[in-house]
């Protein structure tokens, strides 16, 4: 019998779609997988040298559980450059990818009983994450075309036993990025119920509106002493299988990470450590631009190829590298007794009639969302966002197998 646990888990709706992709490749069929949240490219130069220096050094042995000090340094030196707050490596905490992070800071600050609010459309590890902590999440639904909570929204979730509040910005899935304005009224809500805020910024090198993106603690510093900013490698170094995500928090947090992480992991692969710090010693940026270029590029060219859509709406895609489209209103058009009735049918006419794997919003909480990732090679991507167009403009005269 398993623990009671395990029934509160549901497996990731990201990789059942990328394994979809897979077994119909496996087929011998053409697939264009859409469905990654992944930028297909060879990782920086400096990155392989580092780790093939690390490897030819021996560097094989446990590091501290929180990651080697000239890492946690050289990352909060790259921090206090992006939000212009100062940091130190005491409030550093090396993990192994985003997702160890984010747990970290579930179990550090939740309490059974507690609550803490996301906002929907999300990113599935949030709430699955709350609830392996034994807290409760509250969900606040944003809407298309900016997905942007609104502040009263959010009040009127909040109760005695909110506890934490999840930021994703950019957003994954929707491509939202939140203004300074929703920035700092969310950090005055958190402030005055005395709130976590956790803001995952994994995102935070893609973003693609005249804006650009700016963390909470930039735009409130007064939050700073209650947040956990949440962050990786794997998206901005196109290294997400070696799995290196760090945060940055108050000291009390990062303590209670090497706590967990000493019970749980140890410490995340040496090897990735020292190839990223490297990496952050020598790299003057041009990897990290060139790769900004070229899904700046792509989303042009993508969302060009989307105004040919009739019945549903160019997505904005702000951030990320996803194109998040909301299908409710090609859905609400269908003649009555389509076998189309949510965004699973339709992604997965897509995997059948068109060979593209995506990533229905069900996933993230949404039946009406479908989510299209712009980091495929552009050779690739284009012909496949053609045949997305073709394939959901001719729903409305197709017969579908019931």
């Amino acid at each position: 019998m398993l623990a009671q646990r395990m029934t509160l888990l549901s497996g990731s709706g990201t990789a059942a779609a990328r394994d979809a992709a897979k077994v119909a490749a496996a087929t011998g069929r053409q697939i264009v997988d859409l469905a990654a949240g992944e930028v297909i490219i060879a990782p920086p130069r400096t990155v392989r040298e580092g780790a093939i220096a690390a490897i030819e050094a021996g560097t094989n042995r446990y590091t501290d559980s929180i990651g080697i000090s000239p890492l946690r340094g050289a990352i909060a030196e790259k921090l206090t450059k992006n939000t212009r707050v100062a940091w130190t490596a005491e409030n550093i905490a090396v993990t192994n990818g985003a997702k160890q992070a984010l747990l970290d800071a579930a179990f550090a600050i939740l309490d059974p009983g507690d609550e803490v609010i996301i906002f929907r459309p999300c990113w599935p590890t949030f709430p699955s994450q709350v609830l392996l902590a034994g807290a409760k999440p509250v969900f606040v639904d944003v809407k298309a075309p900016d997905y942007i909570p609104s502040i009263e929204s959010i009040r009127a979730v909040v109760s005695s036993r909110t506890k934490a509040i999840i930021l994703n910005s950019p957003n994954n899935p929707t491509g939202a990025v939140y203004d300074r304005a929703t920035l700092r009224a969310i950090g005055d809500l958190a402030i005055g119920y005395k709130l976590w805020i956790v803001s995952d910024e994994c995102y935070s090198n893609f973003v693609f509106s005249d804006q650009g993106h700016e963390s909470i603690v930039t735009s409130h510093p007064g939050i700073r002493s209650r947040t956990v900013l949440v962050n990786a490698f794997s998206k901005e170094l196109a290294i997400t299988g070696w799995r290196l995500g760090y945060f940055a928090a108050p000291p009390e947090i990062v303590s209670a990470a090497k706590k967990l992480q000493s019970h749980t992991t140890s410490n995340a692969n040496v090897i990735a450590q020292h190839a990223i710090l490297h990496h952050l010693c020598v790299s003057d940026g041009t990897f990290e631009r060139e790769m900004h270029e070229r899904l700046a590029k792509t989303r042009q060219d993508g969302l060009k190829i989307l105004l040919g859509l009739v019945d549903v709406d160019v997505p904005r895609a702000d951030g990320s590298f996803f194109f998040y489209l909301d299908l409710s209103g090609l859905l609400a058009k269908l003649p009555a007794g389509s076998s189309f009735r949510s965004a699973n049918d339709i992604s997965r006419v897509l995997l059948e009639a068109a060979g593209v794997a995506s990533v229905a919003g069900s996933t993230f909480g949404d039946p009406n969302g479908l989510r299209l990732s712009f980091g495929a090679p552009p050779e690739r991507l284009i012909p496949a966002l053609e045949k997305v167009v073709a394939t959901l403009n001719s729903l409305k005269n197709r017969q579908s197998a019931a």
